[in-house]
């Protein structure tokens, strides 16, 4: 270090207390130096050079223009890499010896802020896990737009419990305390399902004492004693508090409120159902298009399409809630004239909670607040829309939405109407704003005023009426006298230039006076700049007015597409209520019948409840609509718990703790899990977590092996789940196992349902309707021939059928009784006690390979 040179030293004093990519501003560049130059040249295929650095070897280097670094950076943290921003804190023409630099900001995934690096539909959610022996607690936050979230929960299955947390929120980055880091299920998940970075922070920032003082302090107006009973919560929020004041390094005034959610106050969708219901993206091309959010999805603002996105991933449970919002998109569905004078108004609205988070965190320019204000000025139009509604949720919308007119007043005043991208050049501040910068700027655009009055008393003390006072980029300011006049010049004049009909002189005034203009102008910037922050500090002053404005615009927002979309598709309201009824009358898939062009989709009654019709078993071809009709009723149920209409005739919805779906088969090959493993797995999820509240989609059990392992599991969990005493949940049950129509007969609770086909010889027709009873044949070669299957091998597979037939054992499952229980587990139901007493007598940590293998023969030979 001795013989680094002075800047050199001062760089890695301030590397030394980073651990990510330094960005060290050298003048106009953002200057990286060894290790860290070598990882951005080779990702933002940066030329590699060197500087002189006080040793032999110079450091190796790469740099980007500060001005236009977002690209960038945006790359850097899109690769997993942390990058602190280190800036000149000092101006260099007035620093003594080396400038002063520190830094002022890290930047990671869930810290972005810029609008060039986020999806202005989607949050970006930064998460704190916190995890104990006895709790979990999660919180959420979004520093783009000041939301902040959390929630504990205690007992078992805490891993799992926060698992689909965060696979409701989807964070880019997560915090996570040394215990939460050495589970291996939670962090592969992490990785693995929603790709996240992962942050392990050390304990002593999760210290409960330290922790709750930090939520105290920054939640002031929330109950001191909320805190007591969620000791998670508080080490959760505090850590991740800590965390971004870190990186931020800014006082984070835009997050100053925080939600408390439990465990039962939102219907519970896991990843599995997410993505098979295909609520935001499809499964196949992982794009909005084709997904329910795209059906839904008529929101005018960035803010109301991010809302909406919440309002699906937090279905409602409470039938009051749900009820206040149906209301209010009825009101709108009904006024055709009132919804599109708002949507046109909506129209007009910029991003205001990501806006006022960038003016809080002081990266804001002044086309941000021009943006503002332009969006301002629609707030009385909308909330004068609002005043004339009679449903309870908009007029709580239109009395919480603030006008803000000295918000905007104050943007008017100060700004231009075009100002610059950039602050460095000037020119952004109104004319009449400031004083003194309008003399500066009279001084600097030649002084129309001073330059008179020089001209008028030049010309009074030398007696010449036609002298004047010009300027020129050669020299400057000049005073032209006529060659006739010449002899009248004052001696302190200073010839500078000699024309055909004039004489150009200076003076000291001249030169002083134009000193005097070319150091208003830097005056000027500087002034400027500092109106501005000005500016830009009392808007901040104002967050939580902005912040309480834009929910309300977002809610509206949110609101008008629900209508809209209601109004297009001939959506009904569905009566939510306490109760295990689901009642569908003709109810129709909201994405299927989109996608559909030439074809009318044929809709389907749906009648689930916790006696009679607990579970619905559908049997069927392939590709009769099983799927989709299952898919149907969850988000039907889906919509409706999130306030929506739904597509039906009539619904009556009642309300679901959570919605499981086990749909489709694929190979889990990361972790060498086969599909039969991955669909037993998810189905040893629902069966361990589903309450008789719960709405159950199950699409073909059993699959993934033999057919009589198969039909055997698909039995024991249909009867597992029809049992009351079990489960209980309703739930529909698509399966290809024929022999499982029997189960009506023998269990209470159980209906079986098919797909109504028209067959005529070897074609059939699928018509699409569910109706009561159970299919008679599995029509697998008529499916295989609508496929484009040869007809060689369809002819050759009759042949083989019909002799499988004539062999094959019937099962009945009427003869299968179902045995009482035994909840004591005996070897002897395998075969002897002989086998059980040989190993009692082994002793497994003494055993060698060899011995252990013949031991298992063994064991074999006698249940043999």
């Amino acid at each position: 270090m001795a013989e680094l040179t002075p800047m050199m030293r001062q760089y890695f004093d301030i590397k030394k207390t980073c651990d990510g990519i330094l960005l060290y501003r050298l003048g106009d560049f953002y200057e990286m130096f060894y290790d860290d130059a070598k990882i951005a040249s080779k990702e933002l295929d940066l030329v590699l050079t060197g500087r002189d650095c006080g040793q032999e070897e110079r450091a190796p280097m790469c740099g980007i223009p500060f001005h236009s670094c977002e690209s960038y950076i945006a790359k850097l943290v899109k690769n997993g890499h942390k990058v602190h921003i280190c800036e000149q804190t000092e101006d260099p023409k007035k620093a003594k010896g080396l400038v002063k630099r520190e830094i002022i900001r890290t930047i990671t995934p869930g810290t972005v802020i810029e609008a060039s690096m986020l999806d202005e539909d989607c949050n970006n959610y930064i998460a704190s896990v916190y995890l104990s022996a006895v709790g979990v607690g999660v919180c959420f936050a979004d520093i783009t737009t000041g939301e902040m979230l959390a929630t504990d929960m205690t007992g078992s299955n805490l891993s799992a419990y926060a698992m689909n947390e965060l696979g409701r929120f989807l964070p880019r980055e997560t915090l996570v305390n040394p215990a939460a880091a050495n589970e291996e299920q939670l962090m592969r998940f992490l990785h693995d399902n929603i790709e996240c970075g992962v942050e392990e922070i050390r304990e002593a920032d999760y210290d409960p004492d330290a922790c709750m003082k930090l939520v105290r302090a920054r939640f002031a107006d929330l109950d001191g004693d909320a805190w007591e009973n969620h000791p998670a919560v508080v080490c959760a929020v505090g850590a991740l508090l800590l965390y971004l004041a870190d990186t931020q390094k800014s006082d984070l005034s835009n997050m100053d409120t925080i939600q408390l959610y439990h465990q039962g106050q939102y219907l519970e969708l896991d990843m599995n159902a997410r993505r098979n219901l295909e609520l935001f993206e499809t499964m196949r091309t992982k794009e909005k298009k084709g997904s329910l959010l795209w059906v839904l999805d008529k929101t005018r603002t960035a803010m109301g399409a991010r809302l909406l996105r919440q309002w699906m991933s937090k279905p409602l449970r409470n039938p009051n809630q749900i009820a206040q919002r149906q209301k209010a998109v009825g009101e709108l569905k009904e006024d055709f004239v009132r919804r599109s004078a708002l949507t046109d108004e909506l129209r007009q609205v910029f991003d205001m909670e990501r806006l006022i988070s960038r003016i809080v965190y002081g990266t804001a320019n002044c086309r941000d607040l021009r943006s503002m204000c332009a969006t301002l000025e629609h707030v009385p139009a909308i909330r004068a829309e609002l005043a004339q509604c009679g449903a309870s949720m908009l007029q709580v919308l239109c009395s919480s939405m603030d006008e803000l007119e000295d918000v905007k007043t104050l943007i008017k005043s100060a700004i231009v109407d075009d100002p610059p991208f950039s602050l460095r050049e000037g020119g952004f501040m109104r004319a009449g704003y400031s004083d003194e910068l309008d003399r500066l700027r009279d001084i600097a655009s030649g002084g129309k005023g001073a330059i008179a009055e020089i001209e008028q008393r030049e010309r009074e003390a030398t007696g010449i009426q036609k002298l004047k006072v010009g300027y020129n980029r050669v020299f400057g300011y000049y005073i032209e006298v006529s060659r006739q006049y010449s002899d009248s010049v004052p001696a302190h004049y200073v010839r500078k230039q000699t024309l055909a009909n004039c004489e150009r002189y200076i003076t000291d005034e001249l030169k002083q006076y134009e000193n005097t203009v070319l150091q208003a102008q830097e005056r000027i910037t500087d002034l400027e700049y500092q109106l501005f922050t000005e500016v830009r500090e009392q808007i901040s002053a104002a967050v939580h007015r902005v912040q309480i404005t834009a929910q309300t615009l977002a809610q509206t927002d949110v609101l008008c597409s629900l209508a809209e979309v209601a109004d297009l598709y001939n959506y009904c309201c569905p009566e939510v209520e306490y109760s295990s009824v689901i009642d569908i009358r003709d109810g129709r898939h909201p994405v299927v019948e989109r996608m559909l062009r030439d074809t009318m989709f044929i809709a389907n009654d749906t009648l689930l409840d916790d006696r009679a019709n607990r579970v619905a078993v559908i049997t069927g071809p392939n590709m009769a609509g099983k799927s989709t009709y299952m898919r149907q009723v969850a988000l039907i149920t889906v919509m409706a718990q999130m306030g929506s209409f739904v597509p039906a005739k009539s619904a009556r919805i009642g309300i679901a703790d959570r919605v499981f779906t086990r749909v489709g088969a694929s190979d889990d090959l990361a972790s060498g899990q086969s599909t039969f493993m991955v669909e037993m797995s998810e189905v040893a999820d629902i069966l361990k977590n589903a309450t008789r509240f719960s709405l159950v989609i199950l699409d073909e059990i059993g699959r993934g092996t033999s057919t009589f392992d198969g039909m055997s599991i698909a039995r024991a969990v249909v009867e597992f789940i029809a049992d009351p005493k079990k489960l209980g949940a309703r739930t529909l049950f698509a399966t290809h196992y024929h022999e499982l129509t029997a189960l009506e007969d023998l269990i209470d609770g159980i209906k079986n349902y098919n797909i109504a086909v028209k067959k005529r010889g070897d074609d059939i027709t699928f018509l699409r309707k569910i109706v009561p009873g159970g299919a008679d044949d599995s029509y697998g070669i008529a499916v295989a021939k609508l496929a484009g299957v040869p007809k060689p091998v369809l002819r050759r597979a009759k042949q083989i059928l019909k002799e499988l037939e004539s062999t094959a054992p019937k099962i009945d499952l009427h003869e299968i009784a179902d045995e009482p229980e035994d909840d004591q587990i005996s070897l002897m139901g395998m075969q002897s006690d002989e086998v059980a007493e040989k190993l009692r007598a082994v002793n497994v940590n003494t055993m060698t390979p060899i011995e252990a293998l013949n031991l298992v023969y063994e064991l074999q030979k006698m249940v043999e």
